[in-house]
């Protein structure tokens, strides 16, 4: 029995990565330094692997912003527009991840998807010519040297090539055709690279082989891999999936030439009968058994009896995590606030190094009156309070006219337009303003003590005043309060519901130098008292404008948090719903007329399998946020906002989430949502984002009269809405701005020609 980790979080146990890539870019860092603390990085989280005994390293899974990108970058696959701006590679690098504007050009970044059903954004590699595609394999080699001369023989993770071939966006079906082959001789390549230096494993991950599969898929990926796998040579190869199962080319993965299978066996539900119906004697099966996505301790019983049952099937296992560690928080040592009652729960990614060298010691050990497992065994009979009578008597009392609103939405539209009374494509953001230095420090000193309540609401206050007087100048439709007084858009409300924890240094990559603190969701959740309301009427009391109330919608909370594993996403999400269906209520009460109930994360638990989608979620989702709302007049006009992910095939149960107005991200993807919505007739009205603000570059007027334009091509000119694609948290004030002044104009000036 050995042990392995398919990858390991490389922002730092202190997000160390974020703060000095953050510098860098302010010119704070010079690239050399930058570079060094990178490597000082890589060798602690090297070294405290093998301090834990694992096997199995990789190499290559460390990354500036994203591992896809990384991947592309090395392949060549680098549009035209990157390369036209002729920066040096790093900087060509940050251009596609973030975009460019300065003195050599002015180019987006690169769309942004989230990464299957997580929290975490990938940058879509683009293709529009061949002629560059070669390997540069540069950083992969020089990573595993580097281990190799900290004394470990790494595996070298790289993104594989059916997975990639699948993510990439191709300018057209010829260059797809024409790229297929160069890639094909890219990788074959690599291998041959990797068998000079003397690598001994290589993993491929293709997490997309969990997805239902066509028989063109199939036939794809094994004329990939037979031509791939011809090159090994004295390389071992890993073929590793996760987020589900390969029900649909199982059989083919144990007869072609792979050395090691990585199966998931938390998430995917078919993989333990598909190793029972048999497994290649001469492959090594590397089963996730540990939760690469959730905070809790691992269940030693309950791994050990899979183990065993797995042991009749398979004659060499590795164990291994179930997927990247990249998706929960670092380590729990630099938590000091949380009762060690609660800390004792849950493993974050040092954790789960220890829990692979245990269960490992346990398998080999064979003995059930071990100390580990008597240990583990007595945390799982613990009786945790973690019930609410009160909440669950409301839930069970709930009827289906809880779950609808009425009237219908024409109805609803009608007698909102006259009660609204706004123009033609109204303009809006999405809820944050930017919260700059001091917004942070007085938030902090009010949480350490050092400053009074009625100071610390004092100071907000004068921020919102300054939004608020800023919007009206600029001649935005429909107004926000900036939301200074949250620290997330899931902890700020956390924070305020009974049931949920909070880690001090719990922080997970969302993409690039952006990182999220997931709460922890740890009992039943409710609304003491309200959370927004004060703040939403003293912004409305500051301008004769709407002014929107912003909440977080329950499936986002949830999809945000780390969830309970003792009772159904289903059971938290319902709770959630009645707490946040509480404050709708207040809000209307208390003279809000637009209330925007954020689901940005709608889609990130929706299964893998389409096959999967209602029974195992669109059928207790939707209904969850219908709750949320259904309670109000129809005159109180309902927004939603959703980012970055791909809701095409999915349109016709987000329009049946019966919000009035529905702002999406689509200023990366090109606005290609337009059709999707054109096609499925969507009634709700919509506010598609106009420009991207996770980069810093400033859209010109006529650039964004152009995007506004092709979106009035696609949908009716009384259904368009006019925002930014996100909420603008994480920018610059001046670049915030600029950006939306240009906004407002473009919309002027559109309207004027309507």
């Amino acid at each position: 029995m050995q042990n392995a980790v398919i990858s390991y979080p490389r922002i730092g146990a202190l997000r160390e990565l974020k703060f000095a890539l953050e510098k860098y870019l302010k010119k704070e860092l010079s690239k050399e330094e930058l570079f060094q603390m990178a490597k000082e990085l890589r060798k602690r989280h090297w070294l405290s692997q093998k301090e834990a005994g694992i096997d199995f390293i990789s190499s290559n899974d460390f990354s500036f912003y994203d591992t896809v990108l990384d991947t592309a970058y090395a392949l060549g696959i680098i549009a035209k527009r990157y390369k036209e701006l002729n920066l040096d590679s790093f900087e060509t690098y940050l251009a596609m991840a973030r975009g460019y504007q300065g003195e050599k050009g002015d180019v987006k970044a690169l769309a942004m998807k989230k990464w299957f059903n997580t929290n975490y954004h990938y940058l879509v590699p683009e293709c529009d010519s061949v002629e560059d595609i070669k390997l540069n394999a540069e950083k992969i080699l020089n990573e595993y040297k580097e281990a190799k001369q900290l004394g470990i023989e790494s595996k070298v993770v790289i993104t594989g090539f059916f997975t990639l071939f699948k993510l990439i966006h191709f300018q057209s079906e010829a260059i797809k055709e024409e790229a297929k082959a160069r890639l094909l001789n890219a990788y074959k390549f690599l291998l041959i690279e990797l068998n000079k230096a003397g690598v001994k494993w290589v993993q491929f991950d293709e997490p997309y082989l969990v997805h239902d599969l066509s028989i063109a898929d199939i036939a794809l990926f094994k004329s990939f891999y037979k031509d791939i796998l011809s090159q090994k040579a004295d390389l071992k190869i890993l073929l590793q999936t996760y987020f589900g199962d390969v029900r649909d080319i199982y059989d083919d993965l144990l007869i072609l030439d792979f050395d090691g299978l990585g199966l998931d066996f938390i998430e995917g539900k078919e993989s333990l009968n598909l190793v029972k119906k048999g497994f290649s004697a001469d492959k090594i099966l590397f089963a996730g058994l540990v939760n690469g996505k959730n905070i809790y301790k691992n269940n030693y019983q309950k791994s050990l009896n899979l183990l065993k049952e797995l042991e009749k099937y398979a004659k060499n296992i590795v164990l291994n995590t179930s997927c990247s560690l990249l998706h929960v928080p670092y380590t729990i040592k630099n938590e000091s606030k949380l009762d060690k009652g609660f800390l004792e729960h849950f493993a974050f990614a040092e954790e789960k190094l220890i829990e692979l060298k245990e269960l490992k010691e346990l398998f080999l050990a064979k003995d059930e009156k071990h100390p580990l497992l008597q240990a583990n065994l007595r945390l799982f009979e613990q009786k945790e309070n973690k019930k609410n009578e009160a909440v669950n008597k409301r839930i069970s009392e709930l009827k289906e006219a809880d779950f609808k609103r009425s009237p219908n939405l024409k109805q609803r539209r009608e007698l909102q337009k006259a009660e609204l009374n706004l123009p033609l494509l109204p303009s809006t953001t999405i809820g944050s303003f930017p919260q700059s230095l001091d917004v942070r420090s007085t938030r902090l000193a009010f949480k350490k003590a050092e400053i009074s309540a009625s100071a610390y609401t004092e100071f907000n206050q004068s921020k919102i005043k300054e939004c608020i007087k800023f919007q009206e100048e600029i001649g935005l439709d429909v107004l926000v309060h900036g939301e200074f007084e949250r620290n997330d858009m899931v902890e700020y409300f956390g924070e305020s519901l009974e049931g949920f924890l909070f880690t001090q240094n719990g922080w997970v990559q969302s993409y690039g130098t952006r990182c999220v603190k997931p709460p922890v969701i740890w009992g039943d959740v409710s609304r003491l008292k309200p959370i927004t309301v004060a703040w939403s009427k003293f912004a409305q009391s500051l301008s004769s404008k709407l002014v929107k109330g912003m909440l977080t919608g329950p499936v986002t909370i949830l999809n945000w948090s780390f969830p309970r594993e003792d009772i159904s996403l289903k059971q938290s999400t319902l709770q959630i719903a009645l707490a946040i269906r509480d404050e709708v209520l207040d809000l209307e009460a208390a003279g809000i007329k637009i209330i925007q109930i954020d689901e940005a994360a709608l889609r990130e638990k929706l299964p893998l399998r389409r096959s999967d989608w209602h029974k195992e979620y669109l059928e207790w989702a939707i209904p969850a946020f219908n709750l949320v709302h259904s309670g109000v007049k129809a005159s109180t006009q309902i927004h939603t906002h959703m980012c970055y992910s791909e809701f095409s095939d999915i349109i016709k149960e987000i329009d049946a989430m019966d919000a009035d107005v529905i702002s999406f991200e689509a200023s990366r993807s090109n606005l290609s949502l337009l059709d999707s919505l054109k096609e499925a007739e969507f009634k709700t009205q919509v506010g598609p984002g106009v420009y991207d603000i996770h980069s810093p570059r400033v859209p010109s007027v006529k650039e964004l009269e152009e995007v506004i334009e092709k979106i009035l091509a696609k949908l009716d000119k009384e259904q368009i809405w006019i925002n930014p694609d996100c909420g603008l948290k994480t920018r610059g004030k001046k670049e915030v701005e600029a950006s939306l002044k240009n906004m407002v104009e473009a919309t002027l000036n559109i309207r004027k020609k309507l």
